[in-house]
């Protein structure tokens, strides 16, 4: 890439390319070049700033989440807020009051998803949960010792795995 201004002789660091009537017109320019000729580019934000903002502007009112404390990692729930970022696992259930009002605010209402999965993953989400299902029982029926019922289960594992 060029690193010089076509303009004036600053380093170039907005690098355009535009397409007229069919030929490729690149402009390599410096800030305050791009400025004159009206081209503004916008400050990225990262999104953990822009999920912290939002969490900081939603008002719930003074008291919801005063009195929430996770009782493993002992983070608050208006700690979590000043942050942005959770201490453990466990604060999602024990700030849920609290976070459901946050996620309905920032998804119109809806606290659980209801898109739509690519085609091919919905045809094997139920037996992939069905399998991941058989697994856990699976591990119990091996550590209870039922070894018929641990046969059965790994036979129903094979068939949910097959193509």
């Amino acid at each position: 890439m060029k690193s010089k201004c076509d303009k004036c002789d600053k380093p170039a660091t907005i690098h355009l390319t535009e397409i007229a009537g069919g030929e490729k017109i690149e402009k390599h320019l410096c800030e305050d070049c791009a400025s004159l000729e009206g081209i503004t580019i916008k400050a990225t934000i990262p999104i953990s700033q822009l999920l912290e903002d939002f969490v900081l502007q939603s008002s719930h009112g003074p008291d919801v989440g005063k009195n929430l404390r996770c009782d493993v990692c002992g983070i608050t729930f208006e700690e979590f807020r000043s942050q942005g970022v959770m201490g453990c696992p466990n604060d999602y259930d024990a700030f849920e009051p609290a976070l459901t009002t946050l996620l309905a605010q920032a998804q119109e209402g809806a606290t659980q998803h209801v898109g739509k999965a690519p085609q091919r993953t919905a045809e094997n989400l139920g037996r992939l949960n069905a399998a991941l299902r058989l697994r856990a029982e699976l591990k119990t029926a091996v550590a209870e010792e039922d070894y018929e019922r641990a046969a059965k289960l790994r036979d129903q594992i094979k068939e949910l795995e097959q193509p």
